[in-house]
Parts: structure tokens; sequence; C-alpha cells
């Protein structure tokens, strides 16, 4: 597992999230493959790097890893658009051989693909023993082009997975968002994937900006200040949608993740104090599935509309990760444009928006 010395030929995994423009002018793939020949350099673009408890912008984050126990596979997939989402997932996660397999850890573009038709695909291939987690790409605040690169160069309509593979690895994953929600339980009564037309038999913007009152002047920026909170299933449990758009003419509004029809959904409002708290939450969830072990590595994925809440505190998230987990654990990640995590403890993997996902390893 990591460590503060150099880990040369025994890398096995080379996580690298940043812009990938840099990667031609800086050669920085050449120079990983040097530096570290046996590994896989498995990353993204981003809207913010973690490292330690620095977040960066527009830079290259890296993290080496060896591990003495666990054995490693990728899967990559290629796709065109969103009527793909669903497709490309069931086809990457049937990449991995599932004998032994213990947990995946996926990484799409974010801009094309359904992201919750992507994570339906992959959990309707993945054995319900499995846990799985990840994220998809960002690119910063312009919302143009995201990559990923799974040992090769950064390409765009593709997806990448990591299967982790061995008897004495133990992961934990737990995502907690920290929104609160006010108002109502209101029922979804139309909509079609991620565009919300109608709650409770109402035009979805109008009641929406009657919440919002003053804030509603500055939609669709100010929707992330605001995601819905949504039923996962006939269960309790939810995940948040962050609004992308809305649409004055058809009174709609867009989500980065399907807001199914027959749903309940709440408004939520978050404040700084909530969303440190939350994620300092979601990393002690996390360490839960490494059992009484130290956790040795935590892969954090957090959503870029937090930044925008949390502004010149949002290095205080990752402290507060920091601070559950202990010196000893290496933190690395990035912010996204959608994570997945469970919605609970060993469920399956779901599409959050607004949350950070923490993802831990320990070897025994």
């Amino acid at each position: 597992m990591p460590s503060s010395a150099p880990l040369g030929n025994s890398a096995q995994l080379v996580f690298l999230f940043g812009n990938p423009e840099l990667f031609a002018p800086s050669g920085c793939l050449d120079r990983i493959r040097k530096s570290y020949p046996n590994a896989q350099v498995f990353g993204c673009s981003t809207a913010g790097e973690i490292l330690d408890t620095n977040v960066t912008d527009e830079a290259l984050a890296l993290t080496a890893v060896a591990f003495e126990h666990t054995r490693l596979a990728t899967a990559h997939v290629r796709f065109e658009g969103s009527v793909q989402s669903f497709e490309a997932g069931e086809r990457l996660a049937r990449q991995l051989e599932p004998e032994g397999l213990r947990h995946v850890f996926m990484l799409s573009e974010g801009l094309k693909v359904n992201a919750s038709e992507f994570v339906n695909g992959a959990k309707s291939v993945l054995p319900r023993s499995v846990t799985a987690s990840g994220g998809f790409a960002g690119d910063g605040n312009r919302m143009q082009i995201t990559r990923v690169w799974g040992d090769g160069e950064p390409e765009e309509s593709a997806a990448v997975a990591l299967g982790f593979y061995g008897e004495r690895l133990l992961v934990g994953v737990a995502a907690i968002g920290g929104w609160e929600p006010f108002g109502p339980d209101r029922l979804i009564t139309k909509s079609k994937q991620n565009v919300l037309f109608e709650i409770d038999g109402k035009p979805a913007l109008a009641l929406y900006k009657q919440y919002l009152g003053r804030h509603a002047e500055g939609l669709p920026a100010s929707g992330l200040m605001f995601p819905l909170k949504l039923q996962v299933g006939d269960s309790k449990t939810s995940v948040l949608r962050a609004l992308l758009a809305v649409d004055e003419a058809a009174q709609s509004i867009t989500y980065a993740g399907n807001v199914p029809e027959g749903a309940y959904a709440r408004f939520t409002v978050g404040n700084n104090e909530g969303l440190i708290e939350s994620t300092q939450q979601a990393a002690e969830a996390s360490i839960k599935g490494v059992q009484t072990f130290q956790s040795q590595l935590s892969v954090l994925v957090s959503c870029n509309g937090r930044r925008f809440v949390l502004k010149q505190r949002v290095e205080e998230e990752v402290e507060a990760v920091r601070e559950a987990l202990g010196g000893a654990t290496v933190l690395c990640g990035f912010y996204s444009y959608g994570e997945i995590a469970p919605a609970i403890a060993g469920g399956s993997p779901e599409l959050h928006n607004e949350t950070m996902a923490v993802t831990s390893f320990a070897e025994i």
C-alpha cells in the first residue's frame, strides 16, 4: 500500500488526476512510465485536484500505490452520447472477471454521458457482493471537454475501471451530502430521464422559484446551492441531484442525473459548516468497511457544486477527512461532475451529485 518512499518497480497503480492539456508539454506520461514501469496509470480531468489536504486547479496530482496481496485488472470502453450510457456501464463491468473481485473503481467522461444510466448499466452486471465507487470527469467551470485515461492517452467519450482482487483487501465506501431538506415531500409527476417537468402536478420551475425566493434570479448558477434530494426506489435512502439548466418556456429543470416519475423528492439547502461536517461523517463511515484496521489509502471524489458553495473554505472539507482518518492515511482524489457510491453501507452503487464520496482501502 502507499508509502512516502519512492515505489519504483513495485508500484502497481498510479492515480493521476488533473488537466490533460499538461500531458504533452510536461511529458508526464513518459516520465511516469519510466519511474513506475509496472504501474497502471489511471485518472481523469477534473474540476480540482485533491492531494493530501491540498486542493489545486489546472495541475496534475500523482499518487503511486503498491499492494502486497492485491491484484488489479482494468477495463475500458468507448461510447458515443448519452443513448449508449447504460450499455457502456454494462460493457465496462463485464470486462472484469467476477471471481475474487472485491471492489470496482470507475471513471467516465462527465458531459456527454447519462450518468444515471451508466451507473445502472454497471450495477446490472456487478455481483451484489462487490462494492463500487468512482466519479465523472470534470472540466473546471468550463464544462466543455472531459477526458479519462487508463494506461494511455486522455480520451473523450470513454470510461475506464479498476478491478481490485484479493481476500486480504478491505474496502469501505460512503457518501454523505450534508444538505438540509426543507418543505414537504413532493411527488415527481412528469419527467423524462434527467428533465423534470412537473412536481405534484404543478410546473416544476415555477414551484422551484417559489421556494428559492430572491435566489431564483441567479438561476441556473444559484441552483447549485439548492440540490434536489431524491428517494431511491422503495427505500428511505436518498441521493442528491444537481441542477444543470432551466427552461422557461417548458417550465422544466434539467438535473445531472435521472429524476424518475413516481419518485419522491425534497428541495434542500446547504451551508459551509453542514457540508464540512458531512465530509467528516463520510470519512468516518468509510472506515467502518475496513473494520478495526487503519485505512491506508482513501480516494476522495467530491462534487464541483460543493466548491461553488464552500469557495475559499474548500480545503476545510479535505482537512475534515484527514481529521477523521488520521495522519497515516494517504489522501488523493478530485472534484467531479458526479459521484458513484452506495446510498447506504453495503448497498449497490448509485449516482450522487453535490456529495463527497470516500473510498478507503486497507490490506491485512
